[in-house]
């Protein structure tokens, strides 16, 4: 939609306030993309606290370079394009990052919870509540919708590309933005972004689900799905093994980053509960959320040292219609050392500082409960 004369009139006053050294002006300016330019951000990145570091870094660097701005393209595809740029930077400095099920094979419940490498940086949980307001498509030209885009099998299929081929695709295929616009923001030739793009349609088609967890969603119903994730509550509030065993699909899996293990199928997943976290060892309590645009459920442990209940894991639902295919539980517990038998008693060990802040304190959910 193109803006009003009046709204045109305003952003140039502001513009041109900017350029001057207003600082006030400038953020007027950015701040209606910062939500957008955020979940982009993390996108590339498949982390919240990288996509933050990026974007701040980004609209430093449109900051500075606000006089070179020449008004040819919009505020929004320039800020894009800064954005985009920033984060393949980004990308070059670090490890791309994984699920457990990317990284290594099923584990044998009889091992245990096993230990993390610390060579390995995880995907981390996205916050969607706070940074989409809608759903649909960004553009009719886009092929994702907002939702879809940010769901957990789409980020983890995101990162298996290069970096030039991640951006491509995301600024087409989920922004809706043309080939010629993709190649201007990225400093190459439309034929360029057209060969990066089928490649990266390609792989990411191979590793997404025939149908995605928003489609899922619709079908299966929001009171059904609120069902299903309450279901799925009680049960592991009252250490009902075979009651949350029931509710999984054939093929399912469960897997816990920070910890590389991951347990495929019903009774790898049955004797992974009974001997993990529905052995009787802990108490818990969840409250109904959302991550990833996917049911989720953030679990508390009780801890009887302080007499509550604190946090422990954020568990994503994905779900195959009313059945649950996978559940990723993001821990939020310290992973200071390689011994396995430290994380058999992972749950009342102590918090991770900043996995508690990007996976609680993010969503707004409490520090504890009574």
């Amino acid at each position: 939609m193109a803006p009003s004369p009046a709204s045109f009139a305003a952003d140039q006053g502001l513009l041109e306030a900017a350029r001057r050294g207003d600082e006030g002006a400038y953020a007027s300016l950015v701040e209606p993309h910062r939500r957008e330019l955020h979940a982009h951000c993390y996108r590339m990145l498949g982390s919240v606290h990288d996509a933050e570091d990026a974007l701040q870094d980004a609209l430093l660097r449109a900051w500075r370079g606000l006089p070179r701005f020449d008004g040819r393209s919009s505020l929004r595809s320039w800020l894009y394009a800064i954005a985009t740029n920033t984060s393949l930077d980004a990308i070059q400095k670090r490890k791309r990052r994984v699920l457990p099920f990317d990284h290594t094979g099923p584990t044998d419940p009889k091992d245990g919870w096993g230990e993390p490498p610390t060579e390995t940086v995880w995907i981390e949980p996205y916050p969607d509540q706070v940074f989409v307001e809608e759903d649909g498509l960004v553009q009719p030209e886009a092929r994702f919708e907002r939702r879809e885009s940010v769901e957990l099998a789409f980020i983890a299929a995101l990162q298996h590309l290069p970096a030039n081929q991640r951006a491509a695709l995301i600024m087409k295929e989920v922004l809706g933005f043309s080939a010629q616009e993709v190649a201007d923001a990225m400093d190459t030739t439309v034929q360029s972004v057209n060969s990066a793009l089928q490649r990266a349609r390609k792989t990411v088609d191979e590793k997404l689900p025939e149908r995605s967890q928003q489609a899922n969603l619709r079908s299966v119903g929001d009171e059904r799905v609120r069902e299903v994730v309450q279901r799925y509550m009680d049960a592991m509030a009252r250490f009902d093994v075979d009651a949350v065993v029931g509710m999984l699909a054939e093929e399912a899996a469960w897997s816990m980053p920070p910890l590389p293990v991951w347990f495929d199928g019903r009774d790898a997943i049955r004797g992974f509960l009974a001997r993990g976290p529905l052995s009787g060892e802990w108490q818990w309590k969840h409250l109904h959320t959302t991550v990833n645009g996917q049911p989720a459920s953030a679990a508390y442990c009780h801890h009887p040292q302080f007499g509550d209940f604190r946090p422990f894991a954020l568990d994503v639902l994905t779900l195959d219609g009313e059945r649950i295919r996978s559940v990723t539980s993001f821990v939020v517990r310290d992973t200071p050392v390689k011994d396995r038998d430290f994380y058999e008693r992972w749950p009342e060990k102590d918090a991770d500082t900043e996995r508690l802040r990007e996976a609680f304190a993010a969503f707004g959910l409490p520090e504890r409960l009574g």
